[in-house]
């Protein structure tokens, strides 16, 4: 499975971007989302969504700013930002989870076994 990740920019605090996930295939993952890396820090999870299902998760940072969405017969997974932030500014990777991740482990860059290339974000004024 190849994820590929698009949608990235850079933009002002206030302005929205749109991120897309394309699966090279028909995935097996239970969840597909998104996390990101800032320079100098950890890989951290902003938001999945369970792919047979329409569980949704995100980071309390992004909350209410970021929606998830997927189309299945696609197999693309989207990421609309609303509102960004300085503090947004990362490279955001796509995943998809092991078949069998649950709940509780969703959040966790652990679950994840394929990993798109990344998009770059930077907001900025």
């Amino acid at each position: 499975v190849q994820l590929q990740a698009s949608g990235g920019g850079s933009v002002q605090p206030g302005d929205s971007l749109r991120l897309s996930c394309a699966s090279s295939q028909r995935t097996s993952a239970r969840y597909m989302g998104w996390f990101r890396q800032a320079p100098g820090k950890e890989r951290e999870f902003v938001s999945v969504i369970k792919w047979q299902g329409r569980t949704t998760l995100y980071a309390d940072s992004v909350k209410g700013r970021f929606t998830i969405s997927k189309n299945s017969a696609e197999n693309t997974v989207d990421l609309q930002m609303n509102g960004l932030k300085p503090e947004d500014t990362a490279v955001y990777y796509c995943a998809a989870s092991r078949p069998g991740t649950i709940l509780s482990q969703a959040r966790r860059p652990e679950s994840y076994v394929f990993w798109g290339q990344g998009t770059q974000v930077t907001v900025s004024s």
